[in-house]
């Protein structure tokens, strides 16, 4: 298994409501197969009153929940000792209540010091989570795993790698260089418009690097279809069943994926299968 990964981190962000949550179990599972340390964060949002005058109700009303808040990302934090101890892997649990700010800025800073970050993935364009997700790519300076629902078991035997040839897909696959070397089989997927067919195969070179390093590679170009290079991609991986799928993230900005939608946003929504992710 991939010897060049050797620290995990998980977060979980306990917003009081019951969502479902995969990371945890996937993110153990990997740091089994790994032999990695693995490192998470289990936080509550810390709820706030900053009218200038409220009543003592309102402000009861608060401390309530953030105390149940509270409550809850601590024991998430005690199953994930529970569970990395059951598992054999070598494991720090910190569980923190902290307002949204500083809860981003707190696990970016965490997500500086590990390989590897694994979230659970979230549809919700605007969401605590998704601001979670975001600011960990865009800010935390390594690749990001975003498990989907139902996906507590972690296995890269069988890759794909989204080649678009932009700088995002550059760090990415850099990034999940130890996981393709050592997989079965990696099918790296070009989706291009008929000139780009015609004038050079997309992915060759892309191919020939990973090649290079040892990489059972693949390469096949795709034409876009009328419905867009996300809806192409998701296709394809219906008829192709995967364990990963590696690719860069915002090529765009992210306002203009947020305003116009685009490839990052699409497989945000409707991923089927775990994504790695490098911006």
């Amino acid at each position: 298994m991939a010897q060049g990964i050797k620290s995990i981190l998980v977060g979980t962000t306990e917003e009081g409501v019951s969502e479902p949550a995969s990371a945890l179990g996937y993110a153990l599972t990997m740091a089994r197969q790994c032999q990695a340390h693995l490192t998470v964060q289990a936080t509550s949002v810390r709820i706030s009153l900053h009218h200038a005058v409220i009543s003592d109700f309102a402000n009861n009303l608060v401390a309530a929940e953030n105390r149940r808040l509270k409550a809850l990302a601590e024991k998430v934090a005690e199953h994930s000792r529970d569970e990395a101890a059951a598992a054999g892997v070598n494991c720090t649990v910190e569980s923190h209540q902290l307002a949204y700010p500083e809860l981003l800025k707190s696990f970016v800073a965490l997500a500086r010091v590990h390989d590897v970050v694994v979230l659970d993935s979230e549809t919700a364009t605007i969401d605590v989570d998704r601001g979670l997700i975001e600011s960990t790519l865009f800010e935390g300076g390594h690749p990001v795993i975003l498990v989907p629902p139902n996906t507590e078991t972690f296995s890269a035997r069988r890759i794909t790698v989204a080649w678009d040839g932009s700088l995002q897909a550059a760090r990415a696959v850099t990034g999940a260089m130890a996981l393709l070397k050592t997989a079965d089989a990696v099918d790296l997927i070009s989706v291009v418009d008929e000139k780009s067919l015609s004038s050079k195969v997309p992915g060759a070179d892309a191919a020939l690097w990973l090649a290079r390093h040892g990489v059972k590679v693949t390469e096949t170009d795709l034409p876009v279809g009328p419905d867009g290079i996300a809806q192409t991609l998701l296709r394809y991986l219906e008829r192709n069943p995967t364990d990963l799928v590696v690719m860069g993230a915002y090529k765009h900005s992210m306002f203009w994926e947020w305003l116009a939608g685009g490839v990052t946003q699409s497989l945000l929504k409707a991923n089927p299968v775990p994504l790695f992710l490098s911006h």
